[in-house]
């Protein structure tokens, strides 16, 4: 009885895992922990995928193709969550800069909408031409998932580290 108590102690004091109305095991800490512990932006690039595989580890049968992509698009939705708050932190001071700037200098706020603007396409063709790479099989789904989250880490890092408030 008494090793009972203790044993439902432990498991009440550790963190908790919660599985999601989808059957997985879905938490960000181990991607928000890498990047606590993360200085450069090298280093934060290693962050990316880290909560999507925790995920597929700690989800019965989370080698499948379903809980592959479930898990990405978990960790996907994180990314660009933090991809959007670092477009408009970086607005701002863009904007700020070109009230700044000589009259025939380019514009820093349409420089970064433009870029923002001509990535998205280029992102989704880089993702279709790896999910291409699976020839319509059960790989192509996960490989474009994990494709979007890889490219959308990045985005949102490159946005974090342009010097414009990310």
């Amino acid at each position: 009885m008494m090793k009972r108590l203790l044993l439902a102690v432990l498991v009440c004091a550790g963190p908790a895992l919660a599985q999601n109305a989808d059957g997985l095991y879905y938490s960000n800490a181990a991607t928000e922990q890498c990047l606590a512990n993360s200085e450069t932006q090298q280093e934060k690039s290693e962050c990316i995928g880290r909560a999507a595989n925790a995920c597929m580890m700690d989800t019965p049968g989370g080698s499948s193709t379903y809980a592959m992509g479930g898990c990405i698009s978990l960790e996907l939705e994180f990314w660009d969550t933090r991809l959007n708050a670092n477009y408009q932190s970086a607005r701002k001071p863009a904007q700020a800069m070109d009230a700044d700037a000589m009259q025939h200098a380019p514009s820093m706020a349409n420089a970064l909408r433009d870029m923002q603007r001509a990535w998205i396409p280029f992102r989704d063709a880089t993702c279709t031409f790896e999910a291409a790479q699976w020839g319509g099989g059960t790989g192509a789904g996960p490989a474009y998932a994990g494709c979007l989250l890889r490219m959308t880490g990045e985005q949102a890092l490159t946005l974090e580290f342009s010097g414009l408030g990310g």
